[in-house]
């Protein structure tokens, strides 16, 4: 009992130290970085440092908070419809081989194609709007997501689904009570993956074409050689894609608290 309970103690303290040894990193990164800008003497036009790209995030807050607006919106939406459509595909993919081997081939036929060759063509299509970026940011989610959930959705040992028919429960009991639940970690994992890809999605689609959002006012910064505001909306987009990814991580512990205590 005393060792099970030192080991309980010992996770627990892992547990709360973690994103303060990951707060002294980025803290040292940045003093680092600080240092050598200033002793170094290095231009700001070449690499500013923290404390003016902070200044500058302070300055231009509004600015920033307005484009950061319809960046998240556009990668929100483009996000959760990847979501939407990969799981529920990537199940009747599970469920019927032959739609698998009809499918497949050319769901990994349209990744291999650049989202950036495609982006053009999506706003020749659909106009300068808010969709082509949603649709970009879709198309980068939409694999990962779609992958992992397969191989979740595969990860069932047959001999369960040979009881569970046995016992005379149903195709779609065995897939809602066994095959889901078994495919919850993988889903989280492919959706992990596809909340970071999504800010990238959103950005290439305001890089074609946009007259707002974080990508546009980048390419606005970069043609004026303003650095220091180049570099504090990349500090903006990792928050962004941080915080993406934070909320994906709190709902996978909600959802599967076993998932997360047997992993840790």
């Amino acid at each position: 009992m005393t060792g099970s309970s030192g080991q309980a103690e010992k996770k627990g303290r892992s547990k709360v130290r973690l994103p303060f040894d990951s707060l002294i990193l980025c803290l040292a990164v940045v003093l680092a970085w600080q240092a050598v800008t200033y002793f170094g003497d290095v231009p700001a036009y070449l690499l500013p440092p923290p404390s003016a790209i902070a200044e500058r995030i302070y300055s231009d807050f509004g600015l920033l908070l307005s484009h950061s607006l319809v960046t998240a919106k556009e990668v929100l939406i483009g996000f959760l419809l990847s979501i939407v459509i990969s799981v529920p595909l990537a199940a009747i993919l599970a469920q019927f081989p032959l739609v698998e081997r009809m499918l497949y081939p050319l769901l990994v036929a349209s990744q291999t194609v650049p989202k950036v060759a495609i982006a053009p063509l999506l706003v020749v299509w659909f106009g300068f709007g808010l969709f082509p970026k949603i649709l970009i940011a879709f198309l980068i989610c939409f694999f990962p997501i779609l992958v992992d959930s397969l191989v979740g959705f595969r990860s069932m040992p047959k001999e369960i689904a040979w009881l569970a028919r046995s016992t005379g429960a149903s195709r779609w009991k065995v897939f809602l009570h066994f095959q889901v639940p078994a495919a919850l970690p993988n889903i989280f994992a492919g959706v992990k993956v596809a909340s970071t890809l999504a800010i990238v999605g959103a950005i290439v689609g305001e890089f074609v074409a946009a007259d707002s959002g974080l990508g546009y006012q980048l390419i606005v910064a970069n043609g004026s050689l303003d650095v220091t505001l180049s570099f504090s909306i990349l500090i903006v987009l990792s928050v962004m894609g941080m915080l993406l990814f934070a909320l994906v991580d709190l709902a996978e512990r909600l959802a599967l608290p076993w998932h997360v205590s047997q992993r840790s």
